[in-house]
């Protein structure tokens, strides 16, 4: 390797697991946890706040300028900071959910959070999960991860996820928020969701969060070893 740190990426469709896996890797190799898609809901959280017109390039380009965010390790999660404020829960919120891959498609927006990713990578064992970490923030990364499962599985996922948290929510509206994140992500000019070519595939579908985590394991030591 030419740097000195090990990069783990890992993409993959909503609701297929992935910061699951990726905490888990984490916390087991002892690496930095970084969850991209908390960063672009951040952003959609202040755009919603401060009614940031997405069509607007130079509003969207000011607001940018004021959004700095952190991550901070602690013995629960990692928590997501806006300005200094913790946001953990609120940016998981279903009115986030459905902008959150529009305002992702902005190539501004784009362009702000890759290089903040790149720079919270630059020195650091990571592992990071998103859409685009393994093709653009990290195309050189040592091992590249791409998460998938069945719709139905994800939908199931996601309800069980939000209705735990007190959100009235039916299963049509989040297989119909899938599908327009899917379409969205996949379809996006900038940066769009795609598997790259040296990307090792995990269908968890039918897996248990050990079984997955066990399968990654093994491919880190296989990399790391060769």
């Amino acid at each position: 390797m030419t740097r000195p740190n090990f990069i783990i990426a890992i993409d993959g469709y909503s609701s297929c697991g992935k910061s699951t896996v990726a905490k888990a890797l984490a916390k087991k190799l002892h690496f930095v946890f970084i969850d991209s898609g908390a960063m672009y809901r951040a952003v959609t959280l202040y755009f919603l706040r401060h009614n940031v017109d997405l069509d607007d390039t130079a509003a969207v380009v000011q607001a940018l300028a004021d959004i700095h965010i952190d991550f901070i390790p602690n013995t629960a999660q990692t928590q997501i900071l806006l300005n200094g404020e913790d946001i953990s829960e609120e940016i998981r919120q279903m009115a986030v959910s459905e902008q959150v891959s529009e305002v992702s498609a902005i190539k501004e927006v784009r362009h702000a959070m890759v290089a903040q990713q790149q720079k919270l990578g630059s020195h650091r064992n990571i592992v990071m999960d998103g859409r685009d970490i393994g093709t653009t923030v990290f195309p050189d990364a040592d091992l590249k991860i791409f998460m998938t499962a069945s719709p139905s599985v994800r939908a199931e996922r996601r309800y069980a996820e939000l209705t735990a948290k007190g959100e009235n929510v039916t299963m049509e509206e989040i297989q119909e928020n899938l599908s327009h994140r899917d379409h969205i992500d996949s379809t996006r000019e900038e940066s769009p969701l795609r598997q790259a070519a040296d990307a090792f595939i995990l269908d968890n579908s039918d897996l248990t969060q050990d079984q997955q985590l066990e399968i990654v394991l093994n491919e880190y030591y296989r990399r790391k070893e060769a």
